[in-house]
């Protein structure tokens, strides 16, 4: 039953946004040891997208170096001669260095390979955010656009938010966005919310554990925008049984069951399989009635105004000139709030880690159900920046572990032995493993419950 539930296009769309992003991100990468390493003359044996542990998806040796696809997605690697890495190759390391391996290079060689790949990463990331302001510039909804107010789901209900109330403020600093207000509250531990309720101000306090639970639940059961639902466009696939329908058409009515705003349906069953009777009212005066059918999905397969068609919406248009400070800024404002919330899951009350951490299914929900190109570009450079953060940690089996063995090396003039590069090596693989595989169970469990 629960495979038959799922809504298996939106997972193909998902699943391909991921993979595409995800391969850009890690060829990349590995090409940002591999060039250097390549400069520096040492032999790389082997290139891959993703592990191969006793096997290949698909391998091909040009030259000295086998490339290949192997089939745990998550990450890659190249294999460079003489370094202790991912491959765990002990048996080249019993040999006398050779001047082609990784460990008869001098340390600021070693270094430059080591920190490529994260380098490539970040520039990567503003080259990504550069060409989004150039092409798409910024597009928000202002907060004091939202004449309609929000809907107030459980989470809102139990710390006094109410229908039609306007959010303007969050900790005493005015929100400024609409979509913004969850993760505003969570990354400053707010305690307090500033409403516009009927053109009157007031504060309403937020509880010792709402942060939490708002986390848990990915912010979702708290405020949803409200906005009245008005026909767009009647695509190929909707059925109209009887009666007509036009765009500009608001809906009223769903059933009988009066309709103002879109958060009113979520108090309704949708129907799958079934015709319904919609109400609309028609260039502001003249009341008309409609039999749609829905799907098997529940899908009406009508499409109604966009909340930025609705609310209105505040756009900025970069020239080229003017894209690249903007993407700069954007580059680094988003590494600084991943920095944020990271800092919250260990200082934190109530953030907590299994509530947050999450593995490659995570990712993958992250995208759209739908193909976009500005949102995928968007994740694409979001992932750039956190894998280029995550891989210069100092810990062993990542990048920056390497650097940090490296530059202690370079400043007291003492290599670390092959025998403790290889059991750092191996304790910081079981670390990764380890919690790659536990923010794999939280996903799968997330999805069965």
């Amino acid at each position: 039953m629960i495979l038959l539930a799922i809504d298996w296009s939106s997972v193909a769309t998902k699943a391909g946004q991921f993979i595409l992003s995800f391969s850009i991100l890690v060829v990349l990468h590995e090409l940002g040891h591999f060039i250097p390493a390549r400069l520096f003359k040492c032999r790389v044996e082997k290139f891959y997208i993703f592990f191969n542990p006793w096997f290949s998806l698909w391998k091909r040796k040009i030259g000295e170096t086998e490339y290949g696809f192997g089939w745990i997605p998550f990450g890659g690697y190249v294999k460079i001669s003489g370094m202790i890495d991912e491959s765990m190759d002990k048996e080249q390391l019993k040999l006398p260095p050779q001047p082609y391996e990784f460990r008869a290079k001098k340390g600021w060689q070693r270094l430059i390979i080591m920190l490529g790949g994260v380098v490539v990463n970040v520039l990567l990331a503003i080259v990504i955010f550069i060409g989004i302001m150039w092409k798409w510039g910024e597009e928000y909804i202002p907060t004091s656009n939202l004449k309609y107010g929000v809907y107030a789901d459980s989470l809102a209900r139990k710390i006094g938010i109410q229908d039609g109330d306007k959010i303007i403020g969050v900790a005493g600093k005015p929100l400024e966005k609409v979509g913004t207000l969850g993760s505003e509250i969570i990354m400053n531990e707010a305690k307090e919310l500033t409403i516009d309720r009927d053109g009157k101000i007031i504060n309403v306090s937020i509880p010792e554990g709402f942060i939490g639970q708002l986390n848990k639940n990915k912010l979702g059961g708290f405020t949803y925008v409200r906005s009245p639902m008005i026909v767009d466009t009647v695509t190929a696939k909707a059925k109209i049984v009887s009666g007509t329908l036009q765009k500009g058409d608001t809906l009223i009515s769903f059933n009988d069951t009066a309709i103002k705003f879109s958060s009113d349906l979520r108090k309704i069953m949708l129907p799958k399989d079934k015709q319904v009777a919609l109400k609309f009212i028609r260039n502001g005066k003249d009341t008309v009635t409609t039999v749609v059918y829905f799907d098997k999905q529940g899908e009406s397969n009508i499409l109604y105004q966009s909340l930025d068609k609705v609310l209105g919406s505040k756009q900025i248009h970069y020239s080229f000139a003017a894209s690249i400070p903007a993407g700069w800024n954007r580059c680094w404002a988003t590494l600084s709030k991943y920095i944020q919330n990271l800092k919250l899951l260990f200082t934190s009350k109530e953030l907590k880690l299994q509530d947050s951490l999450g593995s490659v299914v995570s990712f993958a929900n992250t995208f759209s159900d739908t193909w976009d190109w500005e949102s995928f570009w968007t994740l694409t450079a979001l992932f750039s920046i956190i894998l280029a953060f995550m891989n210069i940690l100092p810990i062993p089996a990542l990048d920056g572990g390497h650097a940090l063995f490296t530059l202690v090396e370079m400043i007291t003039g003492k290599k670390p032995s092959d025998k403790f590069m290889e059991y750092a090596q191996m304790v910081g693989m079981i670390l990764l493993l380890s919690l790659m595989v536990y923010a794999l169970g939280l996903d799968f469990w997330r999805l069965f419950k």
